[in-house]
């Protein structure tokens, strides 16, 4: 999993100068060119070898130089320490029993059923009023692909099969303009103080160009393109069921979104935090993409 693009394996001078826009020397390159050539970079290969991923190289011999320069590469960006960690937690609660979960005691809910009309009222208005001024942003986990929908498509330019014909994306624009024109109402001083709703999506490396394109060719849904952040969730290396790196090529190993739980890396990394606190947001609605009946705030 990439966090910030760096990764943790260390390597010597000469295996870092694989780049073929390097402006190394000719010494240096000839140097690179003879490392690839005589096999895998030691360095890399013993840490490999630590967490039981060697057979990452083990078509090394049959690559050319330009895809062992790529596999290298590749590796690199993998925090190899941090993916075992992940691997072992995850193969080691298979066959586990799921730990049993009570319902939350009685006494300890409350419903707004059960408050007074006086007291809904009072919420409400409180709630529009931090959404009119800016506080309420809606973070959207849209990363995954529709292929159990039979589509490689992102999921949120799914078509449900609704009379309509919206796609999930509409759905949701659709439903923060109403709770805009809903809090815009209720703000006495008119439009002027009057701040929209900062939608985020994540996407990821698979979905962020047909994400962003969807968005363009239907003008948004009719939210303004500045109220609308996309950034890139992490990926992950695929792997077999004992926990071995999966090739997608014999030089580029095989990775997925990292789930909706990479949203916490994603959004460090990307300095959204920052960005939520330079803009006064105090409270983030989120959610999937696939919650077709989500009532956003």
């Amino acid at each position: 999993m990439r966090e910030g693009g760096s990764g943790v394996v260390a390597t010597s001078s000469t295996s870092l100068e694989l780049s073929s826009n390097s402006n190394s020397s000719n010494g240096s390159a000839t140097a690179s060119i003879e490392l690839l050539s005589s096999g895998p970079p030691q360095v890399i290969l013993e840490r490999l070898k630590d967490y039981g991923q060697e057979d990452t190289f083990a078509l090394w011999d049959e690559l050319t130089l330009d895809e062992r320069h790529l596999l290298v590469k590749d590796i690199q960006t993998l925090d190899l320490s941090r993916l075992d960690r992940i691997i072992r937690c995850s193969l080691g609660v298979q066959g586990v029993p799921s730990p049993s979960i009570e319902p939350v005691p009685e006494p300890s809910v409350s419903t707004v059923e059960q408050r007074t009309l006086d007291q809904r009222e009072k919420w409400w208005n409180m709630g529009l009023k931090a959404i009119s001024q800016g506080k309420l942003a809606v973070l959207l986990l849209s990363g995954g692909q529709g292929t159990r929908l039979g589509s490689s498509d992102p999921k949120g330019c799914f078509n449900i099969g609704l009379p309509s014909g919206k796609s999930l994306f509409q759905l949701q624009a659709e439903r923060i303009l109403c709770v805009q024109k809903l809090a815009l109402q209720s703000v006495n001083e008119g439009s002027a103080g009057f701040v929209p709703i900062h939608w985020y999506i994540m996407t990821s490396p698979f979905t962020d160009e047909a994400t962003r394109k969807f968005f363009e060719i239907h003008k948004y849904f009719g939210l303004e393109a500045d109220q609308i952040t996309f950034f890139q969730q992490g990926t992950i290396p695929c792997v077999t069921k004992d926990g071995r790196f999966i090739m997608e090529t014999p030089y580029r190993v095989a990775k997925a979104p990292d789930g909706n739980g990479g949203v916490y890396s994603a959004l460090k990394t990307s300095k959204l935090l920052e960005d939520m606190a330079m803009r006064g947001v105090k409270y983030l609605d989120c959610y999937g993409v696939d919650n077709a009946l989500v009532r956003a705030s």
